[in-house]
Parts: C-alpha cells; sequence; structure tokens
C-alpha cells in the first residue's frame, strides 16, 4: 500500500465511523450532552468535518464544500462562514442542532469526495511540499493530512462514546 492509498483509507474509515456514530439516532439523541458544558454528537461531527473541509481545500486550493456547494445555508448555523468551531464555548455548542444525522452524514460525506479526489492526484513527493511556514518546523502537506486524520479519528470517537452514553 503506498501512501495515496493509505490517506485514502484513512479518510474513508473516518467516514464510515461517522455514518456508524449518528446513523439511526433523533435531533434530541444527536445534541444530547453528557454535561453542561461537554460537546454533543452532533457539534462533533459538524467540527470535523468543519476542519477536514478547512484544512484540505486550504492546501489543495480548492473552494469549501461547507460554501461551494451551499451546507452552510442548509444547516443554517449562527456563526460566519468561516467559522470551524475551534474555539467554540459552550453556548456555541448548544447552537449546533441539526434534525436528523441525514444532514451531517450528506455533509460529511460530500468532504470525503473532495478530499478523496484530491488526495488520489498525489504523489508521495507532493506530501513533501512545505504548506505552512509558521511552525518549527514547517508543516508538510503530508504532516498536515495526517494532522487532519488525527484530529477527526480522536472526535468521531468522541462521538461513538457520546452514543453509546446516549442509547444506554
Amino acid at each position: 500500500m503506498g501512501s495515496v492509498e493509505l490517506l485514502k483509507d484513512a479518510f474513508g474509515r473516518i467516514r464510515e465511523e461517522v455514518h456508524a456514530a449518528v446513523d439511526g439516532l433523533t435531533g434530541e439523541q444527536l445534541a444530547h450532552r453528557v454535561d453542561k458544558d461537554a460537546n454533543s454528537i452532533a457539534w462533533l461531527v459538524w467540527h470535523l468535518t468543519r476542519v477536514q473541509d478547512d484544512h484540505v481545500a486550504d492546501v489543495a486550493g480548492l473552494d469549501q464544500v461547507w460554501t461551494a456547494k451551499g451546507w452552510a445555508d442548509r444547516f443554517g448555523l449562527p456563526f460566519p462562514a468561516g467559522d470551524i468551531g475551534y474555539g467554540h464555548s459552550s453556548a456555541d455548542v448548544a447552537k449546533v442542532r441539526v434534525g436528523s444525522p441525514q444532514l451531517l452524514v450528506d455533509y460529511h460525506d460530500a468532504v470525503c469526495e473532495q478530499t478523496i479526489g484530491y488526495v488520489e492526484g498525489l504523489s508521495d513527493d507532493d506530501l513533501e511540499v512545505v504548506v505552512d511556514e509558521n511552525w518549527d518546523p514547517p508543516v508538510t502537506l503530508g504532516v498536515r493530512l495526517v494532522s487532519v486524520i488525527g484530529d477527526d479519528l480522536q472526535h468521531v470517537g468522541q462521538a461513538a462514546f457520546v452514543r453509546g452514553i446516549v442509547l444506554r
């Protein structure tokens, strides 16, 4: 398995876990918070998808699916279009509400398709290109993509944990 296949597999696994975390839940279950300041399943899945959309679109030189494909309007959240959830307060987390899991899944699927389409065109040499010099050491494309994967896996695991509590 080469680098591209590995990245495609990782992003595909995130997609599978997103589906599993939200499948069959109601809007109320998606909004459940294990305490007053905890993140909900809806917020976690929205956030991880926004991070992937934002970060991959940036390095790929593409428009974000969120704005280019009308997802910001479909969600109707009271945040600026560029908001990805980083630094959200507890009150902000409470504002991420969806009526059904389908909206979350459909948005994630659209982002995953764009991500995999981009990754399929990469070579191992591309992964060595520096994409962010604001860090020491500078961040390469490979490191940025692995960072997105790691962040997404943490958040989808958190969503799965909350799901388990909700369904007990």
